[in-house]
């Protein structure tokens, strides 16, 4: 009875060691976090550091110091996880990326980003595959198959769309931003879509039978994964709109469009779907008829709110990704290699560069083709911006190698562990150097003259009724209605149509968008009549 006692007593003695470790862990980590804010903040103007390097390279100094107070045990206060990358990390970031994109340029430009996006990584991923192929073989980092090969080129394909998101002004280069913050989420899902599509299948024996039928794997698990997100998000849409929550409570409502939000990125992942991709069209489908059906305070809270999860969870990811980057279980595999290692890293990172080319330059120019305007079309200067600023790779990347390479985050095989340090290597390499140079090649390349905003010499009066919402309301919140103006040429002929679908697709979009969509979803001037509420004094059906 005894030995029971002490055996229980000297349990619970190690549960409480082990929680109380776990507190100290997060107390560093929440520590380091603020600063990473506060030394961003401090950096804001700085034009060559972000705030994702900043993470980054602090999280770098703190493994440092953790490995020389362990003894070079450790450099992590938490292990990487791609259950936390994947399920808490990435969907407020995507979704926000969504919630906030500028409508107007990304629909504009929605067959270039799908062109650049979808095509554009399988280009890239099957040029690193077969390039990895060719020079690995001679470098006798172990046994891999063709699925270990097109692994590879999904891993490496995915771009870093958090930092480029960082790197990137919105306002100042708005064709620029919504051509690569919109390929990176396209690609981003292409990539997790296409490495599942790999993992499900077993390609050492491939034939004409399992190429088809990993061909139509892909392609239904990426047009099937936007469905979830927009039917949820003309749920939330509609019964906000119904049941109108900000009569007796804006809370309900907030917690309804986070909660339903994060539902179709769980759906997704429910039914072995792309979350990222619908995450992101449900962040699109919740802007456009949701946000427009709640109260005033209740828009200016849940911008508000989706804006800081998305920031603490991309500050969060690069702190992670750079104490990760030191672990010495991972490298003690490579040490009696080093130049093994080196050798795939710089291969790697020639052949996402060589990769992304392929398709940048040759993808916009059947771009320009089809645009008659040439303030359309993706000038050279900007085509180089395009192909530099997606040469990061970050925590997808990670993520995945995690997921091909790792079991239960160790490595036991000097292979695999060579593929993670090459992994780590290339993506603390791109994020810092490419991250560094993209801002000033902007500067250099595309000159932008610094002027005042009229949403910010609006909202400097602090009378205006509406001048703390404004800047948040502006360009951020643009309606689907203004894309190419009202007075649309319809095409005569096919030719024509083929020259500019865009405008033409958007016509008949808005004619059924205003006859069926927002009567019953909601969405700009279709907001709920109710006394005493902020819509009080706009007139019911009727634009804004």
């Amino acid at each position: 009875m005894d030995l029971n006692v002490s055996s229980i007593g000297s349990r619970l003695q190690m549960l409480t060691t082990s929680d109380h470790a776990s507190v100290v862990s997060m107390n560093l980590f929440v520590a380091l976090l603020c600063v990473c804010i506060v030394i961003g903040h401090l950096l804001e103007e700085n034009r060559w550091m972000n705030e994702s390097i900043t993470a980054l390279i602090i999280g770098l100094c703190t493994g440092v110091v953790i490995l020389l107070i362990s003894g070079g045990k450790s450099s992590h206060l938490l292990a990487f996880s791609e259950d936390l990358f994947f399920i808490y990390l990435l969907p407020p970031i995507i979704f926000n990326a969504g919630f906030q994109v500028k409508k107007k340029q990304f629909f504009r430009n929605f067959m270039t980003i799908m062109l650049f996006g979808a095509v554009g990584t399988l280009i890239s991923c099957f040029i690193i595959s077969v390039g990895a192929m060719q020079f690995f073989k001679k470098l006798d980092i172990g046994p891999l198959d063709i699925g270990d090969y097109l692994a590879i080129g999904a891993i490496f394909a995915a771009t870093d769309s958090v930092c480029t998101l960082q790197v990137l002004n919105q306002d100042e280069t708005p064709l620029l931003y919504s051509l690569v913050f919109g390929e990176g989420v396209v690609n981003d899902a292409t990539s997790v879509v296409l490495f599942n599509a790999i993992q499900s299948f077993d390609l050492t024996n491939i034939n004409a039978a399992i190429a088809w039928d990993f061909a139509r794997n892909f392609f239904y698990l990426f047009l099937a994964s936007t469905l979830p997100g927009v039917v949820t998000g003309l749920i939330s849409a509609y019964i906000i709109r119904r049941l109108y929550f900000g009569r007796h409570s804006t809370d309900r409502e907030v917690a309804l469009m986070m909660l339903m939000a994060y539902l179709s990125y769980m759906l997704a992942e429910l039914f072995y779907l792309s979350g990222i991709l619908t995450v992101f069209f449900c962040g699109i489908v919740t802007s456009h008829y949701t946000w427009h059906n709640v109260t005033e305070s209740s828009r200016v809270t849940t911008k508000h709110a989706f804006a800081t999860l998305s920031f603490v969870a991309e500050t969060f990811i690069f702190l992670y990704v750079g104490m990760d980057a030191l672990d010495i279980e991972k490298w003690r595999f490579v040490s009696h290699s080093p130049g093994t290692s080196v050798a795939v890293s710089s291969i790697l990172l020639g052949l996402v560069m060589v990769g992304r080319a392929a398709f940048v330059f040759p993808l916009s120019f059947l771009s320009n083709l089809a645009k008659k305007s040439p303030n359309e079309k993706i000038s050279f200067k900007q085509q180089f911006i395009i192909w530099w600023a997606g040469l990061m790779r970050g925590a997808v990347s990670m993520a995945l190698a995690y997921n091909k390479f790792t079991s239960a985050g160790h490595t036991h095989l000097r292979g695999n562990a060579i593929m993670i340090t090459s992994t780590i290597t290339v993506v603390l390499f791109s994020t810092v150097l490419f991250g560094l140079m993209t801002k000033p090649f902007i500067k250099i390349l595309l000159p932008h003259p610094k002027r005042q905003s009229r949403s910010m010499a609006i909202s400097s009066d602090p009378t205006t009724p509406k001048s703390f919402t404004i800047p948040l309301l502006g360009e951020g919140q643009d309606s689907l209605d203004d894309l190419g103006g009202h007075d649309i040429d319809h095409p005569s002929s096919i030719r024509a149509l083929l020259t500019t679908p865009t405008h033409n697709v958007h016509h008949y979009w808005r004619q059924f968008d205003d006859a069926f969509m927002r009567p019953m979803f909601g969405g700009r001037g279709f907001v709920p009549f109710v006394p005493g509420s902020p819509t009080e004094h706009n007139p019911p059906n009727q634009w804004h």
